[in-house]
């Protein structure tokens, strides 16, 4: 019953898929580059997806139900962005933001500040085995700092995004590192252990770049006394003590510990409402209230811009255009996966794969295309990891070359992708558009290095035999030398 349902099936052509992705695209990047606005024209491409599938044959109530079943995968993002939205407010209420900008100041030098928010984000993603909670938590705090001390938006946050996605990439207790491995068929020790030389050498690479651009000052002015100022109006708003750095801790902590995201991240929302009402004087329960929804608002100015620019901001409802876009994208998402769109166009992107290196290639290749047309980390590697394991294993190599070519491009370029859910929460985290160069603070891609070298990186290594082995293991540049 169910072959005879599958070949009753419409069936889509190449060319009517690569038209709706073609429209969609142009659609997309045109009024992302113009004006940073992708909801309307995600919502277009979710109609010229719809046209092409009923032009196809597919029935109504079948597109309703993709489209359904494509923001269903994207309910614990929606989830997550919600409750971040609630922490944000509330910490911002409760002083803990604050507090962590103010020590900031006080630390970190212009000179060594990427390099150093670099390590630091990467130390606590490796720590949590989350990019989401890294930048949840020391993103917001970084970007407040970058603004004191004069240092480019866009270039801390691509630093910030640098070191969260090279810790959520390599940390064991990360989803992903363990998503992949499952997908390709080994172990996430082996997986973790096969990327160490490609991730190690691309890392090594940002590290060197951020240095040059803090001690060159192309990251900034390096303004000290811009920093003070905005020490000062911090410290006259708000009560500053190092107790208050105890959430961020407590929510590293439990992430670190393997408490799921939601859970971790509400433990760190309650004890800022605690330390809130013992050492903010206006922090009470019905202002905690207010924030968790419509976000803080700075009442009187601090008399410095970028201080309330940064404290103006939270709340459920600041994260309303994230939520909106995410379930958009998922809608056309589910229409293209469904319908069997994006099934074409990667069969014919599998006919590429000459090689081991090609077949690396094509892999990482189809997981970015996994996140510019349904738009999820996760699917972008569940669905190529599916296609290409066998691929993998027909030539004879080990199945953690297939998961070091997931992770290498489905988990980074997501957030190279505006539209895609990661896009999407890091722009709402950090304040600064990804490609778009009228937003304010600049675009991060372009400094997201660790993000788009990564995949290019474990590529041209995949064609020296460096990161491609046999079934024992044995890398195939290792054998050319014997």
């Amino acid at each position: 019953m169910s072959e005879e349902k599958k070949e009753n099936k419409p069936q889509v052509k190449l060319w009517q898929a690569l038209l709706v992705l073609l429209l969609t695209i142009i659609i997309m990047a045109y009024n992302v580059i113009t004006q940073d606005e992708v909801h309307g024209p995600m919502f277009i491409g979710v109609c010229i997806a719809a046209i092409m599938a009923l032009i196809c044959g597919f029935k109504w109530e079948q597109l309703e139900q993709m489209m359904m079943d494509g923001i269903y995968k994207a309910l614990q993002s929606i989830m997550i962005l919600a409750v971040v939205g609630i922490l944000i407010g509330v910490w911002i209420d409760a002083g803990v933001v604050p507090t962590m900008v103010y020590y900031g100041l006080k630390i970190l030098h212009p000179s060594i500040f990427l390099v150093a928010v670099l390590l630091i984000c990467s130390i606590t993603s490796l720590a949590t085995g989350s990019s989401w909670g890294t930048m949840g938590t020391m993103g917001v705090a970084f970007m407040g700092i970058c603004y004191g001390l004069g240092i480019s938006p866009a270039m801390t946050a691509g630093a910030i995004l640098s070191g969260a996605y090279f810790g959520d990439k390599m940390s064991p207790l990360s989803d992903t590192t363990n998503l992949a491995p499952a997908m390709a068929g080994t172990d996430v020790m082996t997986h973790v252990k096969f990327m160490m030389l490609p991730t190690g050498i691309t890392y090594a690479i940002c590290a060197i770049v951020f240095l040059i651009l803090g001690f060159t000052g192309a990251g900034g002015t390096g303004d000290m006394s811009q920093a003070q100022a905005v020490s000062d109006a911090i410290s006259g708003s708000f009560n500053i003590n190092p107790i208050l750095l105890l959430p961020p801790i407590i929510v590293i902590v439990a992430i670190a510990l393997k408490v799921p995201a939601i859970p971790g991240i509400t433990l760190g929302i309650f004890s800022g409402m605690i330390l809130g009402m013992i050492f903010q004087p206006d922090c009470n329960l019905l202002s905690l209230m207010a924030v968790s929804y419509g976000g803080y608002e700075v009442v009187e100015t601090t008399g410095v811009e970028a201080v309330d620019d940064l404290l103006t901001r939270g709340g459920i409802d600041g994260m309303l255009y994230s939520i909106s876009l995410t379930i958009i994208a998922m809608m056309f998402g589910g229409i293209m996966e469904g319908t069997g769109m994006m099934g074409v166009i990667v069969d014919q992107i599998k006919k590429l794969a000459k090689g081991p290196g090609g077949l690396v290639t094509v892999t990482e290749a189809t997981c970015l295309f996994s996140n510019i047309t349904m738009p999820e980390q996760y699917v972008s590697i569940i669905i190529p990891g599916r296609m290409y394991a066998d691929e993998f294993a027909k030539m004879g190599l080990h199945p953690a070359c297939c998961s070091n070519a997931l992770e290498s491009s489905g988990t980074v370029t997501s957030a190279l992708v505006p539209w895609n859910t990661c896009g999407v929460y890091i722009t709402s985290m950090l304040g600064v558009s990804a490609w778009s160069a009228t937003s304010v603070g600049g675009a991060y891609g372009p400094w997201a290095l660790f993000n788009w070298l990564m995949p290019i990186v474990n590529i041209v290594m995949a064609y020296l035999g460096f990161t491609v082995a046999d079934m024992n293991g044995v890398r195939l540049a290792k054998k050319k030398k014997a």
